[in-house]
């Protein structure tokens, strides 16, 4: 499986990035598209750029459900083309403008798959490199996970907006051998750019594990100084 194409800061801090819009129905997600989860989504969505296995992927999903349909934003560097299996009036993309980025503090939403490593010695004692990776569930562990993310990302989390919303297991299928599960928790709140270079790559590039799943895009809405 390929990976996301991780920009540099420079590449992060300069390229357009580019916001599309896909709604489907569920029966058409069911009985056309035969959608069983993220990562079927993640395929299809990649088919927008042309994708394969040996092309880097520079993109992000994240998928909701409306009172209809399935919501799709995708978030990218490239401009995706219309699929074949997308109807021309659910599919919309637009530049994302560069003075967006400009603003000191935003809304935001992350659906995220926060993970922890346990500890794991050798039997000598010391520590082994590779220790068996779990998802965080607690409030203070979320938290945490978090702050961590957004202090390396360049942003503060307000801790008093901060939301932490569980979403349950998400079960995957890569293949009719291959398959697992996810904890998703989608994180809601209000931050404050501390980096903007940094915050705007941080933007490009996700943030958390498990990309290829819906994990990671970071949703953000201006907050304005009007609303101060």
């Amino acid at each position: 499986m390929s990976t996301l194409n991780a920009p540099t800061s420079a590449e992060a801090a300069t390229a357009t990035l580019h916001l599309t819009q896909i709604l489907v129905s569920y029966e058409d997600a069911v009985r056309l598209l035969r959608i069983r989860d993220t990562y079927d989504w993640h395929q299809r969505v990649w088919q927008a750029f042309g994708g394969g296995d040996a092309k880097p992927r520079d993109f992000l999903i994240r998928v909701d459900r409306k009172e209809e349909a399935y919501r799709v934003l995708v978030l990218s560097r490239s401009i995706p083309a219309k699929p074949d299996w997308c109807p021309t009036d659910c599919f919309g993309t637009k530049a994302i403008p560069e003075d967006f980025f400009a603003h000191t503090r935003y809304r935001f939403s992350l659906l995220a798959n926060p993970t922890k490593k346990l500890r794991a010695d050798n039997a000598d004692g010391s520590r082994k490199k590779n220790g068996r990776r779990v998802p965080v569930t607690e409030r203070g562990g979320l938290v945490a996970w978090l702050q961590r993310k957004a202090e390396a990302g360049g942003l503060a989390i307000n801790a008093d907006s901060l939301r932490t919303i569980p979403r349950g297991r998400e079960f995957f299928h890569r293949d009719s051998t291959s398959h697992g599960t996810h904890t998703a928790v989608e994180f809601q709140g209000e931050l404050t750019v501390t980096n903007p270079a940094q915050f705007r790559a941080t933007v490009a590039a996700g943030i958390g594990s498990a990309k290829a799943f819906g994990f990671g895009l970071l949703v953000i809405a201006p907050i304005s100084d009007s609303t101060l």
